[in-house]
């Protein structure tokens, strides 16, 4: 059984209600929950969430929300694994058996159903813990600077001051929008960002953050642009 599981909590702070805000026409989730069911490749779509609005929005959508989410599990702190992992364990058991799962963000509207795809191909074919989406860096970081108590500034690594950009490794982060992982991963709370991974590589113009109002912005701005390049010409 292929789960994908979409944490979606009630007590965002910093853009109050973001899970289900109208962004592009349409609660902020369904965006998730429409590229899930469009890639085709998940025996069931569930929402994990603590807020009963939430859960009726993500319903209204087209995704299941057969549990409520533990307070325990709800807070400021909880990270993504064990709420994965909780749902996991409900649908053991209930009488499913999930073995390959797919944390999709709540909030992530550039998430495309082929990138899903592929992230359960590169999950089964490389025989991975993990397959998570990643973006490059548009700076090499080992140039990176820091400022100092004093308002200067100072390289991270000063050794590399003078070597060319194009000589260094390109660097990645996550894109924060998909995990997929086997369930024995999850359920160990085995590390992502490890040597148990496997990358599914985006295009930096598909990934936004959207943590801060001014993430939101950004994010707005970008949409209109995938929506109608001429427009940002």
């Amino acid at each position: 059984m292929k789960l994908a599981v979409i944490p979606a909590r009630g007590g965002s702070k910093r853009i109050p209600r973001k899970n289900i805000k109208s962004f592009g026409g349409k609660p902020m989730i369904e965006w998730s929950i429409q590229a899930a069911h469009d890639a085709g490749v998940f025996d069931r779509i569930v929402v994990s969430t603590d807020d009963a609005e939430i859960a009726a929005v993500a319903r209204d959508c087209g995704a299941d929300v057969p549990f409520e989410r533990p307070v325990e599990l709800s807070d400021d702190y909880t990270g993504t694994i064990p709420v994965v992992a909780h749902a996991i364990d409900w649908h053991q058991a209930h009488g499913y058996a999930p073995s390959q799962v797919c944390c999709i963000y709540a909030t992530a509207p550039f998430i495309q159903s082929e990138d899903i795809r592929r992230g359960a191909e590169k999950l089964i074919q490389s025989g991975a813990d993990f397959a998570f989406s990643v973006t490059s860096f548009a700076f090499p970081i080992q140039r990176a600077i820091k400022l100092g108590t004093d308002g200067r500034v100072e390289m991270f690594d000063p050794v590399q001051f003078q070597t060319r950009s194009q000589d260094l490794p390109e660097a990645y982060h996550d894109a924060g929008q998909f995990y997929w992982g086997t369930k024995s991963a999850w359920q160990s709370g085995a590390l992502i960002f490890g040597p148990g991974s496997v990358p599914v590589i985006l295009p930096r113009y598909r990934v936004q953050d959207i943590d801060t109002p001014e993430d939101w912005e950004q994010a707005e701005v970008l949409m209109r642009a995938i929506a109608d390049p001429q427009a940002s010409k």
